[in-house]
């Protein structure tokens, strides 16, 4: 049991490289990853599900001992990501599947990888957690919502289906998981160990079965679909970071709201984009999926040499 969860906590740390090399085995073997694409739901019920025996009551305590900062962090992602891709499908030509794709990945709530690189940029990390939390559980409401505000003009939008999929995908098994915890919480405590394992292997899975199936429009369209997710993602951070400071938090509530802002539930994403778009328009939460991973990486390291006297220098040289 022992090798197993040393196993499980090596596969969380590597998460990003994880990612990595199962897009590439799922571009260069799509016949032997595409038999995983109708199962693209399930997988993402089994990675709730394992989020749902995480989550604690303290989480939600957290918001109400400061609902200020998770406003904001809750805002920044409904506001930010969503504008910034609309923006991005309006300045850089591309198909209405990918657009709506883009700006899909935009509406969806925080990825619990956030709280990862929020621990490892020495970030807030119970903000980050509780801004996860309500983000997912908002995510029914306002996913669809943005969703069909922002890309019914590229492709219909059936709002109510929409809510739907994600109560059923989202909720239902946040809710188990929850229940679980608390009607068996040795049971859960000793399968801990084994959830990062499990959540990385259901978005590997995800990743490689959008990438397989599309290859062949990855290998046309592929570089834009990548320079929109950069910039979307990388816009994200800049300005969920510029937001908090605006709104005068701490440094460690900035580095997490930031994380928080930039980094999607890309797996939510590129389930209901193949659920209710097209595979085609499930690509870009495929490539945020991988690129997230990554620049959330690099990001984390240099918020992590970044201390509260450098960011009041560096705040105080700008002044003047």
């Amino acid at each position: 049991m022992k090798t197993i969860a040393a196993f499980s906590n090596f596969v969380g740390r590597s998460f990003a490289i994880w990612v990595i090399v199962f897009a590439v085995l799922g571009f260069v073997l799509p016949s032997t990853f595409s038999i995983f694409a109708p199962w693209i739901v399930v997988l993402l019920g089994i990675i709730m599900f394992g989020m749902g025996l995480t989550i604690s009551a303290k989480d939600f305590a957290e918001v109400a001992r400061r609902p200020f900062d998770v406003t904001i962090g809750v805002a920044g992602q409904f506001l930010i990501m969503p504008l910034l891709a609309v923006l991005l499908t309006r300045l850089i030509p591309m198909s209405p599947e990918v657009a709506a794709g883009v700006i899909l990945v935009g509406c969806c709530p925080g990825g619990t990888a956030s709280n990862v690189m929020t621990y490892l940029g020495k970030g807030d990390v119970a903000l980050s957690v509780a801004c996860t939390s309500v983000t997912t559980l908002l995510a029914p409401i306002m996913t669809p919502f943005l969703a069909w505000m922002f890309a019914s003009q590229y492709l219909p939008v059936d709002a109510m289906s929409m809510f739907l999929s994600i109560v059923k995908v989202i909720l239902v098994p946040l809710a188990l998981g929850f229940v679980l915890q608390k009607l068996a919480p040795k049971l859960v405590k000793g399968a801990e160990p084994m959830l990062p394992l499990v959540s990385v292997a259901g978005i590997v899975l995800i990743v490689s079965a959008v990438v397989a199936v599309n290859k062949a429009n990855i290998a046309q369209s592929g570089l834009m679909i990548f320079a929109v997710v950069v910039l979307h993602n990388g816009l994200g951070l800049l300005l969920g970071y510029f937001a908090a400071r605006a709104a005068g938090l701490s440094l460690a509530k900035r580095k997490a709201i930031a994380i928080e802002v930039g980094m999607q539930n890309s797996g939510l994403g590129a389930a209901l984009a193949n659920a209710h778009f097209s595979p085609l328009a499930a690509v870009p939460s495929a490539v945020f999926s991988v690129w997230h991973n990554i620049s959330g990486a690099l990001v984390a390291n240099y918020f992590s040499r970044i201390t509260d006297d450098e960011a009041t220098a560096k705040t105080a040289s700008q002044k003047a």
